[in-house]
C-alpha cells in the first residue's frame, strides 16, 4: 500500500460511469497520491470503516490520511488536485459554478443506478 497517498476514494467498481472516471484518474495519478478502494469488491466491509453500505452507495466517499471523511463533489476536487489539476479545482470553487456542480452531482448520485441500468427491487425499489 502506498504511504504517500493524499486522498482515498471509495468507488463503485460495478458502475460503468464511475469506473470510467476512476480509470482516468488512475492513468493520471503518476505520483500515486490516490488510494483507490472498490466498494463493489466482495471483500469490502463497510462496517470496517464505521459506515454502512448505503452511505457508500448514496454518494462518493473519500477519506484523508488524517481519517477525516469527505463526500460528494469535494471528493472529486481533492482527486483532481492530487493529480495536479489545481487550477481546474479552483474554478469549481467559484460560487455559481460550485452550486451548479453540487446540484448536478446530487441529481447524478440519486439516479446513477437507474442511469447505468442497475436498478432492481433492492437498489431502486423497482419490481
Amino acid at each position: 500500500m502506498n504511504s504517500d497517498w493524499r486522498v482515498e476514494v471509495f468507488y463503485d467498481g460495478e458502475c460503468p460511469l464511475c469506473l470510467r472516471e476512476i480509470n482516468l484518474l488512475r492513468r493520471f495519478d503518476r505520483k500515486h497520491r490516490i488510494l483507490f478502494t472498490d466498494i463493489a469488491d466482495p471483500g469490502f466491509n463497510a462496517a470496517a470503516y464505521g459506515k454502512d453500505m448505503k452511505q457508500f452507495m448514496d454518494e462518493i466517499q473519500g477519506r484523508l490520511p488524517s481519517g477525516e471523511w469527505i463526500s460528494g463533489v469535494e471528493v472529486f476536487r481533492l482527486l483532481y488536485a492530487a493529480i495536479g489539476l489545481r487550477p481546474l479545482v479552483a474554478v469549481t470553487r467559484i460560487p455559481g459554478i460550485s452550486h451548479a456542480l453540487d446540484a448536478a452531482y446530487q441529481v447524478f448520485a440519486k439516479n446513477r443506478l437507474r442511469l447505468t441500468g442497475r436498478c432492481n427491487s433492492q437498489t431502486c425499489g423497482v419490481k
